[in-house]
């Protein structure tokens, strides 16, 4: 194909979302952005309304949709637990019907189509780090079931789309991702401490503060979901880990916030919700292999550009 896909993107105008459109259009690609604005924000593409390849659609992805397109990049999922507990629901009818429409859609019009699943799939592991054979420890009635089980579904949506109907798929398991244009008020644990540092309150800490995340810079998981898309080889239509191997306890990100906002709020400490994860860290060999991919933000440099991010809408916000 010497031209370049036209490409939808459900989710299109969320945090994600929006950096995936960007990057789609500054390489060339015409981009059909999609969103129902549950979580997303028109703030986030502002910028990108008026590039002559840029489309906007609000539209729920639980319905069904046409479109002429080449590639898909189904996103479209509240993707904090503040906002997929807010309407479990919701959630889990985005995550299902949205992925059997997606999945109706590529049958059709014969586009590839790349799904957007988790590291919430692993649940709360057993095994670590986690790679991509690991089937995971879920509970299928807990407060994050709503989440975790709709992204296994939608896995399993996607292989039998494949197995049955020869639908071209990928599929990405996001580890936890942050960068600029995060919600404020997610309850992600990054936009949390950047917010209660920069206001000058204490960060909040659940249970002891030794549970582990690794966290991927938004750039590095961006080119992640380009180079699976792109991937041909025999691992094609295996799930991929996408994320940063580098592993973090609570504790010490909360310290490098405060020592790269150049405070010390304080720390409190509140209960460990239910069915945390203790846990998280990416086996990303597959990625290295097959798509010779691989972080390359340190987290001091990516936090620092998000904290600029951070405090720049801050101030704009609290001008008005």
């Amino acid at each position: 194909m010497t031209q370049k896909p036209r490409v939808l993107v459900t989710g299109g105008a969320g945090f994600l979302g929006s950096h995936l459109c960007e990057r789609l259009l500054a390489i060339g690609h015409e981009v059909i952005c999609l969103d129902n604005f549950f979580t997303g924000s028109k703030q986030n593409i502002e910028h990108l309304r008026d590039h002559p390849r840029f489309e906007l659609l609000r539209h729920d992805v639980i319905q069904p949709i046409l479109v002429e397109v080449e590639w898909v990049f189904n996103l479209a999922c509240p993707a904090s637990p503040r906002h997929y507990q807010h309407n479990p629901i919701k959630t889990i009818k985005t995550s299902v019907m949205g992925a059997l429409n997606m999945l109706g859609l590529a049958k059709r019009v014969g586009a590839r189509i790349l799904q957007a699943s988790t590291s919430e799939v692993y649940g709360d592991p057993d095994v670590h780090p986690q790679p991509e054979s690991y089937w995971g420890r879920v509970n299928p009635v807990g407060i994050r079931s709503c989440y975790d089980e709709g992204k296994r579904c939608a896995e399993a949506l996607f292989v039998d789309y494949h197995r049955s109907n020869e639908v071209d798929i990928r599929i990405v398991r996001i580890f936890n991702t942050y960068g600029p244009r995060m919600a404020f008020h997610d309850g992600r644990v990054v936009s949390n401490f950047i917010v209660q540092a920069l206001t000058g309150k204490p960060l909040t800490l659940y249970g002891d503060g030794q549970q582990t995340r690794s966290f991927c810079y938004v750039d590095d998981l961006v080119e992640g979901l380009l180079a699976l898309m792109h991937y041909e080889g025999p691992e094609c239509h295996e799930p991929h880990n996408i994320g940063n191997p580098a592993e973090f306890t609570m504790q010490e990100l909360a310290e490098e916030v405060n020592r790269l906002v150049g405070g010390d709020s304080g720390i409190v400490r509140q209960p460990l919700p239910a069915d945390d994860p203790k846990q998280r860290r990416p086996d990303i060999t597959r990625a290295k292999r097959n798509l010779k991919w691989e972080p390359r933000v340190p987290l001091a440099a990516g936090l620092q550009r998000t904290i600029d991010d951070f405090a720049h809408r801050l101030n704009a916000e609290n001008a008005r």
